[in-house]
């Protein structure tokens, strides 16, 4: 990162000051069926997801995460909205964050007894800030919910916590509009050291809102800004932890697995390179803990050349294709077969 934010720690997740991205989700199940909502988490969870967060719209929902929390295997954060009594029931089901605007719960005393709550249990409180959450006062200030009100807005609920001198914090600020979004982040980078929370929120479907969310997470963090982030989508949130995952291999910061890479294909294509392709990344994505780039090239001619920087990979001919190694071949394969002696060769490499 440019600079570096200050840390906070979910449970045993370290977010900020240097940290690794830490990957979030929230459960769309109803919060009081313990059972389903636990479901959800390990599902989640397996899939690479390390806090997840759940609505707490009422007061059954606050007490079933007693449960939650005691079978999660990952930190669990409280979504809190307005009533700040429900902030200290989850605090006391033993939640590892609050996502809660002070600003929206009343009066300084109620805002104290969240700060107590949270500073007795040492847990930090994230303040969520979006395009349809800014207060009129700061709306009327710049006339929509532009990147400079939705930070405006941030801070001022950040103060309300700093009053009573609680410093555990991560903000976020999000937008259904990229550039807004990423604008409003970056304004954020600029003017305080809490770490920051990114997303884009209302991004859509699986398809829009990877999109969305790679243009705008992925480019936040390219430029160094951002601890931990959230793919928002309209889907089964296990698809959000793929995307998460996605983004962060793509600009660098998640090099566990195998990154597969391969070209567009052109008139030169004799094999089924996109048929091959998709296979090989569905057969290594459950490869983790070592570091592998494998290429999928169309030519025999130049593709071990252009792919030279793979550790493995597939360059094409007519109906038949190479297997390489470091730029260098290794043997000559029927098409049927490069997929097979692709992933011999993966597991050799592993060894």
């Amino acid at each position: 990162m440019a600079q570096k934010t200050r840390q906070i720690h979910v449970g045993p997740v370290a977010v900020g000051g240097g940290a690794k991205i830490a990957v979030q989700s929230m459960t769309n199940t109803d919060t009081r069926d313990a059972a389903a909502t636990l479901a959800q988490i390990r599902a989640l969870a397996d899939a690479g997801c390390e806090i997840v967060r759940c609505a707490v719209p009422d007061m059954d929902a606050a007490r079933a995460l007693a449960d939650i929390c005691e079978g999660s295997p990952i930190p669990v954060v409280a979504d809190i909205h307005f009533d700040y009594r429900l902030a200290i029931e989850s605090i006391a089901a033993g939640v590892h964050k609050i996502r809660l605007n002070p600003g929206n719960i009343g009066s300084d005393d109620r805002v104290k007894a969240v700060v107590q709550a949270a500073r007795a249990r040492n847990i930090p409180i994230r303040i969520g800030v979006n395009s349809g959450s800014v207060e009129k006062s700061i709306l009327a200030k710049y006339g929509a919910p532009t990147p400079e009100a939705l930070v405006e807005s941030a801070l001022y609920h950040a103060s309300l916590l700093e009053k009573f001198d609680f410093y555990d914090i991560c903000l976020s600020m999000k937008s259904s509009s990229v550039p807004y979004t990423m604008r409003a982040y970056q304004l954020a980078h600029e003017q305080t050291d809490y770490p920051l929370h990114l997303g884009v929120t209302e991004a859509g479907t699986e398809y829009m809102g990877t999109i969305k969310s790679a243009a705008g997470i992925g480019g936040l963090l390219a430029l160094g800004i951002g601890d931990t982030i959230r793919v928002s989508l309209t889907d089964d949130p296990v698809k959000e932890i793929y995307a998460a995952q996605a983004i962060l291999k793509a600009v660098g910061l998640n090099d566990d697995g195998v990154n597969v890479v391969s070209c567009p294909t052109c008139g030169r294509t004799r094999i089924d390179l996109i048929g091959i392709a998709k296979e090989v990344e569905q057969r290594v994505a459950g490869i983790h803990g070592k570091k592998l780039k494998v290429a999928v090239m169309g030519c025999a001619v130049n593709g071990p050349g252009e792919a030279r920087e793979a550790d493995l990979g597939i360059a094409g001919g007519d109906g038949v294709g190479l297997i390489f190694r470091k730029g260098e071949i290794l043997r000559r394969v029927p098409q049927e077969e490069l997929v097979d002696a692709l992933m011999d060769e993966i597991a050799k490499y592993e060894a």
